[in-house]
């Protein structure tokens, strides 16, 4: 069985392509991805408020209040089960606006914070890239990782 030497733990286990490190702008300093946060945060508090919270009062009212709950509506169909039934329909709901909410409002926040780091990004690379040569593997896709 060969023998290999110990690698030592600071060194990379893959060639590291040529990087010159700018100082970076980070996303999370942006004043528009801290709306975008706010924006969902908000949106997410509200339906969780909503989802939770009609699940809750279900589960309050089935336990201290079952003669209520009995009360027949018409035929076997109960108050209970009316709103137990309820539930899927404030789960749809919830569904709906969260995705009425995300492309309205977060998606294009999104895309255009998306668009300003893919600016920056080749701002920052593109004078300071090395021209492709021999020993380096070319690059491919969108971010210059390799596809496989």
């Amino acid at each position: 069985m060969p023998e290999f030497p110990p690698r030592r733990d600071d060194t990379p286990t893959f060639p590291l392509p040529h990087i010159e490190h700018a100082p970076s702008s980070r996303i999370s300093d942006h004043p528009e991805f801290h709306s975008l946060r706010r924006a969902q945060r908000r949106f997410g508090i509200r339906a969780t408020i909503l989802s939770v919270g009609g699940f809750l009062l279900y589960v309050l009212l089935s336990s201290f209040v079952p003669a209520v709950m009995n009360q027949p509506l018409f035929g076997h169909l109960t108050i209970g089960l009316t709103l137990g039934l309820g539930q899927f329909v404030i789960m749809g709901v919830t569904a709906w606006c969260y995705v009425r909410h995300m492309r309205t409002q977060v998606d294009p926040l999104a895309r255009g914070l998306r668009s300003r780091q893919y600016e920056n990004e080749n701002r920052r690379t593109r004078p300071s890239a090395p021209p492709q040569g021999a020993g380096q593997p070319a690059q491919h896709g969108a971010k210059g990782f390799r596809t496989w």
